[in-house]
């Protein structure tokens, strides 16, 4: 069953495309980040995390717009993904660009879990 997006939009799920789309923003931008940084920063491992991430938000934000009925199962992975974003991201504390990525990978998964249980 779909929902148009201007029907029974709840602000639970506005606040949650935010997160989403802030999350997939703060991703891409701090891939590039990494890209100018070089070194340590090309963990080809880190930057395929923040590329999925950065790809399941959107996914995600997708989802909820259209109110698809996998929306729920699409919630409950984005916020796995942005979990284990945050983890490799926080891997460098002494990076406030590193950190703040994961801080808005963090807002986005806990986002997202509140979403899980929302029916389509």
């Amino acid at each position: 069953m779909m929902m148009m997006m201007t029907e029974s939009m709840t602000t639970e799920m506005q606040t949650s495309m935010n997160a989403c789309m802030e999350c997939h923003k703060m991703c891409m931008e701090t891939m590039t980040y990494c890209m100018s940084k070089g070194g340590k920063y090309m963990d080809m491992s880190m930057m395929s995390m923040m590329r999925d991430c950065s790809e399941m938000c959107m996914m995600c934000m997708n989802m909820m717009m259209g109110g698809s009925e996998f929306m729920g199962r699409t919630c409950m992975l984005c916020a796995e993904m942005c979990d284990r974003c945050a983890m490799a991201c926080e891997m460098m504390r002494d990076d406030a660009k590193m950190m703040a990525c994961a801080a808005a990978c963090r807002k986005c998964a806990e986002s997202c879990r509140s979403m899980q249980m929302m029916p389509a």
